[in-house]
């Protein structure tokens, strides 16, 4: 758990238990969510967001603001597991 800063409002990034992950990843993801700092504070309670990222993958994050302001990242998702879907097909996501 990390606490951190925006806009002198105090947030708290949590991370999944079933991840796991090195200190140096998560000082990453921190690093990462410092450049959100406008539109964080614009994100509802309940909601969420991605950040592609291009060494760790689709990172999926959740936003709580009640009782406290709260990120949590719930999924990292490797490039090897993303997929694209054309008609009723499924393909490996390739940019």
């Amino acid at each position: 758990m990390y606490r951190f800063s925006i806009e002198e409002e105090d947030w708290i990034l949590r991370f999944s238990p079933n991840l796991q992950m090195e200190e140096a990843i998560k000082k990453a993801v921190i690093h990462s969510i410092m450049h959100l700092s406008k539109q964080l504070p614009k994100i509802p309670h309940g909601e969420s967001f991605a950040i592609f990222n291009d060494e760790q993958g689709l990172m999926i994050f959740n936003v709580e603001k009640i009782p406290s302001l709260i990120l949590t990242l719930a999924h990292i998702i490797p490039r090897d597991r993303w997929y694209k879907q054309q008609n009723t097909h499924l393909f490996p996501y390739v940019d």
